[in-house]
């Protein structure tokens, strides 16, 4: 099947500016904020893209939208090709298209009254032929919220009722992908719970895909089919999202898991922790740059990139000494 969304071999970079740049460095720098990144999401598919902040994950969603610059690579959109693609030809893409911004209330206008924020995409689009009032209505609906939340402003939201709003606005013009950044944060658990549960319903019920961008993985278990982790602007793991919990294949991948919740009170902890910082994009580790934080390093690692490999049963890794189902890595070749 053809993907609704390919990214192939893709590269944003951005120039590093100011004084102390050009004091340390002599001048500009560019900065690899994503280095050859190749993903594809399916139709009527979620694929889940997590890693700290910094891992280059945003950037990779404003790429795709055409907000960021690509300096090389492939972005091939419900077979077009849009990577470079400038603002006018780019505008019948982002009608099939959605992005969901992070913060629920701050990404909607506060001069703006909900039914005003859920004309703005026909309108933009040059749908307002289209009796808008009623288009509102509708898509309150669509997401649970009432009709007379149309006079609302945005500060008479709660947050998971501006989120919903947000959810709207994202499908308002029936797109074929959503990409939906951080769409729990800031919300409470209960009502993370409900807004994962909403955009499932509205994926079965539309037919839409989604590419989530998260650090949260309690989020991933419950809506990805797949999941990708990113770390330094690399992808290091891909794979289904049931099979990247129950035996993750990178250490990177582990130590995120390890750091998330366990809700089963019996569990025994995964001890496994991230240590030091994430390293600087202007110096990456040489070899693997996953090595100075893994527990698991070999001098192979210090001096020898990982190539992520063709996937296996659905999965793919970049690591030299990839775990074992025990979450063991083998002895050192």
């Amino acid at each position: 099947m053809t993907p609704l969304l390919e990214i192939e071999d893709l590269h944003v970079r951005f120039r590093q500016r100011g004084l102390l740049s050009r004091l340390l460095d002599g001048g500009p720098r560019e900065i690899a904020a994503v280095a050859g990144v190749s993903l594809a999401v399916g139709a009527g598919e979620t694929v889940a893209l997590v890693g700290e902040s910094g891992s280059g994950k945003t950037t990779l969603a404003r790429a795709v939208i055409g907000l960021a610059a690509v300096r090389s690579g492939r972005i091939r959109f419900d077979g077009q090709d849009i990577a470079g693609l400038g603002d006018r030809a780019m505008q019948p893409v982002r009608r099939r298209m959605a992005l969901m911004f992070q913060d629920p209330v701050g990404s909607l206008s506060p001069r703006l009254t909900v039914r005003s924020l859920l004309s703005e995409p026909f309108r933009v689009h040059g749908f307002s032929h289209r009796d808008l009032a009623a288009e509102a209505v509708r898509l309150l609906d669509l997401v649970g919220l009432p009709a007379s939340f149309a006079d609302r402003y945005p500060h008479q939201l709660s947050g998971g009722q501006a989120r919903r709003v947000g959810v709207a606005r994202a499908v308002a013009l029936e797109p074929r992908l959503v990409i939906a950044d951080e769409p729990t944060a800031g919300l409470d658990v209960s009502i993370q719970g409900e807004v994962l549960n909403l955009l499932n319903d509205l994926q079965s019920r539309l037919g839409i895909s989604i590419l989530i961008i998260t650090h949260n993985l309690s989020v991933v278990r419950h809506v990805a089919d797949r999941t990708a982790v990113m770390y330094l602007g690399r992808i290091v793991e891909e794979s289904p999202t049931e099979a990247l919990f129950r035996h993750p294949r990178h250490p990177y991948a582990r130590a995120l898991l390890a750091a998330n919740p366990e809700p089963d009170p019996d569990a025994v902890p995964d001890r496994l922790e991230l240590v030091g910082e994430v390293p600087s994009l202007l110096r990456r580790p040489p070899g693997c740059e996953f090595h100075p934080r893994c527990p698991f390093a070999q001098p192979r690692c210090t001096n020898e990139p990982p190539l992520l490999g063709a996937p296996a049963d659905g999965r793919r890794w970049a690591c030299h000494y990839p775990l074992d189902d025990d979450g063991r890595p083998p002895a050192a070749a």
